[in-house]
């Protein structure tokens, strides 16, 4: 990969204006990738400190380059983000700003040995290759039953069931264009989208955990002892976006009795801060006629006030 290689983080327009007023301490980009958001951030915030976090060392590697024109502002952590993100509020680190965006970059869709291009001559679909779960696991090893439901639950196809039946008959696949192939007839038509994405994004969410991830980076940020903080999280899929609305709600509720409770019995105080965005931002019509991908992209944002 080339260290110059042009890559226009999906809403960053969104993200820059949302994380404008954090003027100190520390930010935190949970998912670096390629250090799209975090360039743009130190350069609009010139005060504040970064510390990037990502999985995949390919990423990792890059950003490192991209970066260092920063010198001492910026540093990086490999790991899942839910647990570096502990280590650093373990430390006493003073983070003001923290985003996280859930998926897979757009750069690692479009390199084929990583497996999760319809094009691709294996079937990896990792975003941490020192993890031992594959796709080809998943897809060849998984039960009728379990293919079903993570089609169902993660991709949300209606025909889940038969999409099962017929890669458990067909099995074992060695690549993902043969996967692709395969279940091609039997996929939704009509859409802007490719065939064979739900599926493909269904595998992924279960080899890289990522709803489990998500889940437990919001138990960390909910759990913490963090006072003035604003928190982002763009996510491209509907589970994803329900997480973060279901729990950006819950925090801004201060009043936890029962619904049928006759009075409040709880003290009324169990807001931590308030929902920034009361709706999720999304792409404008620029950003998406130059990245398509981005049509599905939401961000919500929360403000932490404790």
């Amino acid at each position: 990969m080339e260290e110059n290689t042009p890559h226009i983080p999906v809403l960053h327009k969104e993200v820059l204006l949302s994380f404008s007023d954090v003027r100190e301490g520390v930010f935190v980009d949970c998912t670096m990738g390629y250090g799209g958001h975090s360039s743009l951030i130190l350069e609009q915030n010139p005060d504040i400190r970064l510390i990037g976090i990502d999985q995949d060392q390919t990423a990792i590697d890059f950003s490192t380059k991209r970066l260092a024109k920063f010198g001492e502002r910026v540093e990086i952590r490999k790991g899942r983000f839910s647990e570096v993100l502990q280590e650093i509020l373990d430390e006493g680190i003073d983070v003001r700003g923290i985003l996280a965006d859930i998926g897979v970059s757009s750069l690692q869709l479009d390199e084929k040995e990583r497996g999760f291009s319809y094009e691709s001559d294996n079937l990896d679909m990792r975003m941490d290759k020192s993890r031992s779960l594959t796709a080809a696991d998943v897809v060849n090893g998984y039960s009728q039953e379990e293919l079903a439901r993570i089609f169902y639950e993660y991709g949300e196809l209606k025909n889940a069931r038969k999409l099962a039946s017929v890669i458990v008959s067909k099995r074992p696949f060695t690549s993902a264009k043969e996967l692709s192939e395969t279940i091609r007839p039997y996929m939704p038509k009509g859409k802007k989208i490719h065939p064979s994405t739900l599926l493909f994004q269904a595998i992924r969410i279960e080899v890289n955990d990522e709803l489990g991830e998500l889940r437990r980076l919001l138990d960390v940020i909910e759990h913490s002892s963090l006072k003035k903080t604003k928190v982002g999280i763009i996510s491209f899929h509907s589970l994803e976006d329900r997480i973060v609305k279901q729990r950006f709600s819950r925090w801004a509720k201060s009043c936890i009795c029962p619904s049928d409770a006759m009075r409040c019995t709880c003290g009324n105080n169990h807001a931590i801060g308030h929902i920034v965005t009361k709706k999720p931002l999304t792409a404008d019509a620029e950003e998406l006629k130059q990245n398509p991908r981005s049509r599905s992209a939401k961000l919500r944002v929360f403000e932490i006030e404790r």
